[in-house]
């Protein structure tokens, strides 16, 4: 079966689905059983997203893409230093 990637704004969107199913008396289980993921996929979101509101979300999202790009240019530079200090030393 083919796994479902969910956008951040449906995560923020279920979680306070289940947290108003909580609210009406339902477990957890039961809760999470309505919104169509398994338990610790909940739980792993809870702690992710936990408290977030959508905007929050979206930031953070755009953050982390930005610290990726940031860390693949760091590291070309660092290789890249790595080559010209080999051939500039002679041992090549």
């Amino acid at each position: 079966m083919a796994r479902k990637h969910h956008k951040p704004e449906e995560i923020v969107a279920k979680l306070q689905q289940v947290g108003v199913l909580l609210l009406q008396g339902k477990t957890a289980s039961e809760a999470v059983r309505t919104i169509g993921v398994t338990e610790q996929t909940y739980y792993r979101w809870r702690s992710e997203y936990g408290g977030l509101k959508l905007d929050q979300v979206k930031r953070l999202k755009l953050l982390e893409q930005e610290n990726g790009r940031r860390r693949l240019a760091v590291a070309d530079l660092t290789l890249g230093k790595l080559v010209l200090k080999e051939a500039a030393s002679g041992n090549w």
